[in-house]
């Protein structure tokens, strides 16, 4: 099991960058697929990116594929999420999500332990 912690969350204008991090405790967390997901006021989560255990394997959400990367550091426990061209859509809680089964689609049933969520905001 691993415990997703999130960081790097706030408010920026609308073309700004962010980078968010997911620092995972747990011996094991190379082995997890890891997942973020977001969150606007009155809708559901959505996926926006994924990684699998081999870097190379990723997935994104179709809005924000060019403006938003995901990696991992293993050496450090961590995933990030590069966001780019931030648009005020883009304002949401983000949520970082681990799969033990390795999958790293867009299925949030799939996913099962969760951080806390930080806040973005973009304003326009």
């Amino acid at each position: 099991q691993v415990r997703p912690v999130e960081s790097g969350g706030g408010l920026v204008q609308a073309g700004d960058s962010m980078r968010l991090s997911c620092a995972a405790s747990g011996r094991l967390f190379s082995t997890y697929a890891m997942g973020w997901f977001r969150q606007a006021p009155g809708k559901e989560r959505e996926f926006v990116a994924a990684i699998g255990e081999i870097p190379r394997d990723t997935d994104y959400e179709d809005s924000v594929k060019g403006r938003f990367t995901i990696s991992r550091d293993n050496t450090k426990n961590t995933v990030y999420l590069q966001m780019n061209s931030l648009k005020p859509e883009d304002t949401a809680i983000y949520y970082c999500a681990a799969s033990s089964t390795g999958y790293y689609g867009s299925s949030l049933y799939e996913y099962g332990d969760w951080g806390q969520g930080t806040q973005v905001t973009v304003s326009s």
